[in-house]
């Protein structure tokens, strides 16, 4: 008897996914996938995005995926539509997201034939994924549903295993792509809806009393020490205060570390670029949980101080650009941070807070000079939309911020408080930025907002589309430089018979009437009040908007050297 093996397949992969916790699917339109985006189609237990491009469906899966920790499914046909995932695979590897990128695939006897939308898509991501698998085609075995039902709980454990990432599973389907009315193959799966495979993490390491001892003792030897917090570094505010506390040491948090509070110092590259501060304040030792900081003058003024950087990091997935680094401790940041706090706290419970204290003070000079800087200003700077966005953003809002400068002007010039900041860090990229902040508005409870620059939003433009598709409340805040400002900071700045040509860009679109088109609404604005009564206009009204921030790029560059000058004024008296 004949049975409906491409629809059996796809139904149970689609169950072992749900299984495994997977919540989201974002599917590009194709022929060739049929059967799966049926299957997800027809499983209510999952949510269906539908998107016409494939980039732009990969970073909105990448969105979610960071909005919700568990994988979004990314579905396309064959071809070209596969290697338009690539830059949200290669962010979603560095990035440590989970992800599972599903393209459907000619079968075997049809490939390198000139059978039509037919690439080689075995391996096509390279080493940019957790796991990659070029599945048999479908077929009624007495085993096929134990081996469909292993692929599925093993694709959902690879992508949210001890390091998070992509998976890429390459299934070639035969035709017929529909379901043709005939039985499916029995497949059944673990009872009480379980996986049908379940996949335990490796123990966490967790260091012996000695090690804590030794260790405990090397930070009570050193009271000139920091603590750094970069993104993905995976411990609670609560963790890295305690340690703080116990240590004397102050906090240095990038905004996207997600950690925050008094003993935080948000001025740090304020503070980094004072010759008064830094010739008296260079730290001798840093521990350091996540990623390095955005910022790079704060990392040289580190290297050039000679401060020995420890990293704390799981599973020894180093991050160390500038090979700084004197020891990498391989243990859960969270566990070993505590357990070395108690240890201080019995062995020093009156530990020396001078150090720390003489920082969150030159901290609270900075920020009033550069508050100062800001406020001095009629119209709107970068500088002073950065942070009076994160200021006026609720408690319960998500800020996602594009790469460039938005992202630097948020770590030099916002305080993050315990807003979640959300940012594209892997490689750094500005694609994709658009449909990313759709997955993560898609995947997130609570108000989401995005900082962007112009060239940032344009380079997503099909993201505009696939907003327009998902209806989700959004606010764009899009600075509006005419270019590319980061270059007018860098030494291409020094060419300029070609810099405009080159490096500036200058877009030959209309923002304002772009995102119209596509359904969004549209503020204008050129001063901070103009500003804040846009964005509560925006966050109170359903669907995408876009607030319009217009600034001068040359403008902005004195901005930021007024503010720098400011700081350094008010550290000269002493």
């Amino acid at each position: 008897m004949s049975r409906d093996v491409n629809t059996s397949f796809a139904r149970v992969l689609v169950d072992e996914w749900v299984r495994g916790g997977v919540t989201n699917a974002v599917i590009a339109p194709g022929s060739r996938s049929a059967p799966i985006a049926l299957a997800l189609a027809a499983n209510a237990r999952i949510a269906v995005h539908v998107i016409l491009d494939e980039r732009s469906a990969a970073f909105v899966a990448l969105g979610l995926g960071r909005a919700t920790g568990r994988p979004a499914v990314v579905l396309t046909t064959s071809g070209t539509a596969a290697a338009n995932l690539h830059p949200a695979i290669l962010e979603a590897h560095h990035g440590r997201v989970p992800l599972i990128a599903c393209t459907a695939d000619r079968p075997p006897e049809l490939r390198d034939t000139g059978a039509p939308q037919t690439i080689d898509q075995v391996r096509l991501f390279g080493t940019a994924v957790r796991w990659f698998v070029d599945a048999e085609v479908p077929a009624d075995r007495l085993d096929a549903g134990p081996a469909w039902r292993a692929l599925g709980a093993r694709s959902v454990a690879e992508a949210i295993g001890s390091t998070p990432g992509p998976v890429h599973l390459n299934l070639p389907l035969r035709e017929p792509l529909v379901p043709t009315g005939e039985p499916f193959v029995g497949a059944p799966g673990r009872a009480d809806g379980r996986p049908w495979t379940e996949f335990s993490e490796p123990p966490r390491r967790l260091l012996d009393s000695s090690e804590i001892d030794e260790l405990a003792t090397r930070v009570l030897a050193e009271p000139r020490g920091l603590v750094i917090c970069g993104w993905g570094s995976r411990v609670s505010t609560e963790t890295v205060h305690r340690f703080a506390r116990a240590s004397g040491w102050p906090i240095i948090a990038d905004p996207l570390s997600g950690v925050s509070g008094d003993e935080c110092v948000s001025a740090y590259e304020a503070l980094a670029r004072t010759e008064r501060f830094t010739s008296s304040h260079a730290p001798r030792v840093a521990w350091r949980v996540g990623a390095p900081l955005t910022s790079t003058t704060f990392a040289r003024w580190l290297d050039t101080a000679g401060t020995e950087i420890t990293i704390v990091e799981r599973g020894l997935g180093r991050c160390d650009p500038s090979h700084s680094a004197v020891a990498v401790i391989d243990a859960d940041a969270d566990d070993l941070l505590i357990a070395i706090a108690a240890r201080l706290e019995a062995l020093a419970p009156d530990r020396d807070r001078s150090w720390a204290d003489e920082w969150t003070t030159a901290d609270a000079r900075a920020l009033k000079a550069i508050d100062t800087a800001l406020d001095g200003w009629p119209e709107c700077s970068e500088p002073r939309t950065a942070r009076d966005l994160m200021a006026q953003l609720p408690a319960d809002a998500t800020l996602v911020v594009a790469s460039s400068m938005p992202i630097r002007e948020v770590e030099w010039f916002g305080r993050p408080g315990s807003r979640w900041v959300i940012a594209n860090r892997g490689v750094n990229g500005i694609d994709g930025f658009v449909s990313t902040v759709l997955g993560v508005a898609l995947g997130t409870v609570g108000p989401v907002v995005a900082l962007t620059g112009d060239l940032s939003f344009l380079h997503d433009a099909g993201g505009l589309l696939a907003a327009k598709g998902t209806s989700v409340d959004v606010v764009f805040v899009v600075v509006d430089n005419r270019g590319g400002g980061i270059f007018s900071f860098l030494p291409q700045a020094n060419h300029p018979e070609h810099f405009e040509t080159l490096f500036g860009t200058p877009p030959t679109v209309d923002i304002g009437v772009l995102a119209a088109a596509h359904g969004f609404s549209v503020r204008s604005v050129g001063t901070p009040p103009e500003l804040a009564g846009a964005l509560v206009a925006a966050m109170a009204e359903p669907g995408p908007s876009v607030v319009l921030v217009v600034t001068d790029r040359a403008r902005n560059v004195e901005h930021h050297r007024a503010v720098w000058d400011a700081v350094a004024s008010a550290f000269s008296d002493g």
